[in-house]
């Protein structure tokens, strides 16, 4: 009796062990393939619309919205709307440089809103608004001050480049009903009037970047 239950003893932490070991390495394989992502802080106006875009490029693992830039800490959306918190409404992309580089999101970022106007995007006004990139590292800056150099020398716009080209500092990510809001609320008015049309114009000019339907 004592050898049969010693016996099941040993094979349920075997069970265990292998599980935990399972467990352990999946872990560790989700650990590694994070390693090779990279992150990027885009402020485009409001931050339903830029998530919307930048959720349908191919090389895009996770975007979320949130609050950048300001120095209330853990902002609220409210807190926020008021102007007075310095952060702005921005979506926090997380992407795979061998399929996408920093270059393309920049693209997509500066030909998906109006980077001329200053703290305003369409009807949405205020600081919070604010066209602005908040680079994660040096290779980014450097990246960013030489596209916006090129885009004001090229003319593409009538008026001067406002886009703020800041150092990262903090991310407070937006309350749960901000999450993924374009999907979840397609038919919710903002959505159709101001979302879907900017999603048609950038779904032809981005197509050849889109992710690929199941």
């Amino acid at each position: 009796m004592r050898k049969y239950i010693l016996f099941v003893l040993i094979l349920s932490v075997s069970f265990l062990s292998s599980g935990y070991a399972a467990k352990l390495n999946k872990l560790n394989f989700e650990g590694a393939k994070m390693e090779n992502y990279k992150k990027v802080t885009f402020g485009a106006g409001c931050f339903w619309c830029t998530e919307a875009v930048f959720q349908r490029l191919n090389g895009v693992v996770e975007v979320e919205s949130g609050y950048s830039g300001g120095t209330v800490v853990n902002p609220s959306y409210n807190q926020v709307c008021t102007g007075s918190t310095g952060h702005a409404e921005v979506t926090q992309i997380t992407f795979d440089p061998k399929i996408i580089s920093f270059t393309e999101l920049l693209e997509v970022f500066w030909k998906t809103h109006d980077p001329t106007t200053l703290n305003k995007q369409g009807a949405d006004v205020g600081t919070q608004y604010r066209s602005v990139i908040f680079y994660h590292d040096e290779e980014q800056k450097k990246l960013a001050l030489e596209y916006k150099k090129k885009l004001t020398e090229s003319g593409a716009f009538n008026s001067p480049i406002v886009t703020e080209i800041s150092k990262y500092a903090n991310f407070y990510k937006a309350e749960d009903y901000h999450q993924n809001y374009y999907n979840q609320n397609p038919n919710q008015g903002y959505c159709q009037y101001v979302i879907v049309p900017k999603l048609e114009k950038f779904e032809k000019v981005f197509k050849d970047k889109l992710k690929v339907s199941k």
